[in-house]
């Protein structure tokens, strides 16, 4: 595992000061987020001789500003592999951003916006608890990057200011009300573009050697038989992906992702469009080998979802204090998690004894969850494990967690859920397009004065 530090940037990471969670320390409360910075620090462009290439409200913004975001953007798209933008572009793109920014941390500033030294310190341990180590590592890590730790805290602080400006000057303003939810609801029920229909599937495939005699064929074919009939007698798909499938998703249950139907094979779209959720296709034969397909989740109209995969999990939670260390508590969940393997210690046990949240009385059953209602950190090592899977021990923003997957379930959402699915979704774009017209008449009201552009 790489030892890089996910970076801080200004179009990608905003984090929220700490907000109250639910009992249970696993469920974010409405609203709440901690981004997930994306990329890592961008070292310091090469020093050369520096000039102003813009003035915003009497604040400078330099060439050599401009040129190290843009060397930062160059270097995550060189990471992702995404084709290289022109350089001048992406500079006088980059450049309008950061007049953007100084624009709004001018006008938090004048409106008594002010960020404290807690909050930073949170905001830190938050980073570091996302990279899975300890404020000291982070604050190394942070200056092996070639950035100074009195930098990083103030750019966090200036992320910490927008984001507050933003959610008391913009938020506000966004509403949705019942009839724009029926609307979109109406529009989508008429809708038929295939593109604009998302399914997640996941797949058995039973691969077939290239120069697979007749004989062989007929041999793996007859296995896929057997799993789609053990599958159909209501056999756990998951549990059949660990034993029949060859294909390199079994550790995930088989599962290919929700993608429009367009990036799927025609075969596989053909031979789902008509199946409900939960549904199991017939053996299908393609160059690879012979599949079986299970409609996991189909969302229409590119985005609501009429049914939603359900984790049961229960975990043990060990919170760092003064007698236990972090490095401690992964230890001790790590030797649990040997017990429990070998049979010695029985899961619901060790986390009525050991668990510190309020789950512990019931064996640290967290019940059936959605997605999303689990913070990221905990949610994608949950969704990774196989049912009766154990995890190693992670680290989220509660404490150190042992995780185990007991089983999961694709439910239809209630009509009064999947109103307030539409009602998130219509809120979240009315919330972008606010954001813009908020953004643009604030650069609108700015003193802005361009100079030389950047070079």
């Amino acid at each position: 595992m790489t030892h890089r530090l996910v970076a801080l940037t200004v179009a990608s990471f905003f984090i929220l000061a700490g907000l109250p969670v639910q009992a249970q320390g696993l469920r974010p409360s409405t609203g709440s987020a901690l981004a997930t910075p994306v990329a890592r620090l961008a070292p310091d462009v090469a020093q050369q001789a520096d000039f102003i290439v813009a003035i915003v409200n009497s604040e400078p913004v330099t060439n050599n500003d401009v040129q190290r975001e843009v060397q930062r953007v160059m270097q995550q798209l060189a990471q992702q592999r995404t084709p290289q933008p022109d350089r001048k572009e992406l500079a006088r793109q980059v450049l309008e951003s950061l007049i953007n920014q100084k624009a709004q941390l001018h006008q938090a500033r004048e409106t008594g916006i002010k960020i404290d030294e807690a909050a930073v310190d949170q905001a830190l341990q938050n980073i570091a608890r996302q990279n899975q180590i300890g404020v000291a590592e982070l604050e190394r890590r942070i200056a092996a990057e070639g950035l100074v730790l009195s930098q990083f805290r103030t750019q966090l602080r200036e992320q910490l200011t927008l984001t507050r400006l933003r959610e008391r000057d913009v938020e506000p303003k966004v509403r949705i009300s019942d009839l724009e939810v029926d609307q979109y609801l109406k529009e989508r029920q008429s809708s038929n573009d295939p593109a604009a229909i998302e399914i997640n599937l996941a797949q058995i495939l039973v691969s077939v050697p290239d120069a697979a005699s007749a004989e062989q064929i007929n041999t793996l074919q007859a296995k896929a038989q057997k799993a789609l009939a053990r599958a159909r007698a209501g056999e756990d798909f998951a549990l059949l992906v660990g034993e029949f499938s060859d294909a390199s998703d079994r550790a995930n249950g088989g599962q290919l992702g929700l993608r429009t139907a367009n990036r799927y094979p025609p075969l596989f779209v053909e031979a789902t469009q008509n199946l409900t959720l939960g549904g199991i296709s017939d053996v299908l034969r393609s160059g690879a080998g012979f599949h079986i397909l299970k409609v996991l989740e189909k969302k229409g109209g590119g985005i609501l979802a009429m049914s939603v995969t359900q984790s049961r999990a229960r975990h043990i939670l060990l919170r760092p204090s003064a007698q236990l260390s972090e490095a401690a508590a992964r230890d001790k969940l790590a030797e649990f998690k040997k017990r429990i393997v070998a049979g010695q210690a029985d899961f619901a046990a060790l986390a009525r004894d050991n668990s510190q949240d309020g789950s512990a009385a019931q064996g640290g059953d967290l019940g059936w969850a959605n997605p999303g209602m689990f913070v990221p950190e905990f949610e994608e090592v949950m969704d990774r494990l196989a049912p009766g899977q154990i995890s190693d021990p992670l680290v989220s923003r509660f404490g150190v967690h042992l995780i185990q997957l007991v089983e999961r379930r694709n439910t239809e959402l209630s009509l009064r859920e999947q109103r307030e699915q539409v009602r998130t979704l219509l809120r979240e774009k009315k919330l972008d397009e606010t954001y813009l017209i908020w953004a643009q008449d604030l650069r609108g009201r700015a003193y802005v004065e361009l100079r030389e552009p950047p070079q």
